[in-house]
């Protein structure tokens, strides 16, 4: 990405740099365990937010699976147990 352009928002018509696209790739990367992980220091943007989607799903499955675990576990917790983690997960 060449620094002298710049990319329009959506929203606003304020400008994000390429330089400021850069950065919060890199901040993305350092977020990522795969990426994170590597010993190599450069990664393209495209493989950030591919990884990024990747993590972001398998986030959201486990989120789902412990939802699930949580689901069967609540009906075997007696009343009091079952009423306070309730109210911990309205939070």
């Amino acid at each position: 990405m060449s620094s002298r352009r710049s990319r329009s928002r959506q929203s606003g018509g304020s400008r994000i740099t390429d330089d400021q696209i850069n950065e919060l790739v890199s901040k993305l990367q350092q977020l990522l365990p795969e990426i994170r992980d590597r010993r190599s220091d450069k990664v393209s943007a495209a493989k950030v937010l591919q990884e990024t989607c990747s993590y972001i799903r398998s986030l959201h499955r486990e989120v789902d699976d412990l939802s699930e675990r949580l689901s069967e576990l609540l009906p075997t917790t007696d009343t009091a147990q079952a009423a306070i983690i309730r109210s911990l997960l309205m939070q």
